[in-house]
Order: structure tokens, then C-alpha cells, then sequence
């Protein structure tokens, strides 16, 4: 079974990340039984199920963008204010 990355597991409901634990459990012990045929179904439903939190990881990443382009802006013009008052 795949894990998705502690940051999209940082950013699951409590829920949903009871559900991919139990999941993942399910997903490992059939595999330990060599059933990888439905190993691959549960895979899918893990899937799916961590479509949310990555949506929100990129959310954060695109807040993140609009932050640091608004800071760059007030520093551009704090910087032009600067260079009209010493002319």
C-alpha cells in the first residue's frame, strides 16, 4: 500500500484520517495474504479519500503565493516611496 506525505495527512479531517488508518490496515493485511488483487481496491478508496486534504495542501500553497506577492508589492512601493523622498 501506498501512504500519501505527512502534509496531506496533516491536513485530513479527523474522520477522514480514521478512515485511511483503517484503510491502510485493511490494505496491509491483504497484502500480507498475497490478495493484491483487492489490495489494489483498497488502494483506489485511499485514493480518493485523500483528494481533499491535497486540495487543501494546495490551497495553503497558493495563500502562501498570494502572501508573498502582496509582501513584495508593499516592499516595492515602501521602496519607491524611498527613492521619492531622497530626490
Amino acid at each position: 500500500m501506498r501512504h500519501c506525505s505527512v502534509q496531506v495527512r496533516g491536513l485530513l479531517l479527523r474522520e477522514e484520517l480514521d478512515r485511511y488508518n483503517a484503510l491502510m490496515e485493511v490494505g496491509s493485511f491483504l497484502e500480507s495474504q498475497n490478495r493484491y488483487d483487492l489490495a489494489y481496491i483498497v488502494q483506489k478508496e485511499v485514493d480518493i479519500l485523500i483528494l481533499p486534504g491535497i486540495e487543501r495542501l494546495k490551497e495553503k500553497g497558493r495563500e502562501r503565493d498570494r502572501q508573498t506577492e502582496a509582501y513584495l508589492e508593499a516592499k516595492r512601493l515602501l521602496e519607491d516611496e524611498d527613492d521619492e523622498d531622497e530626490q
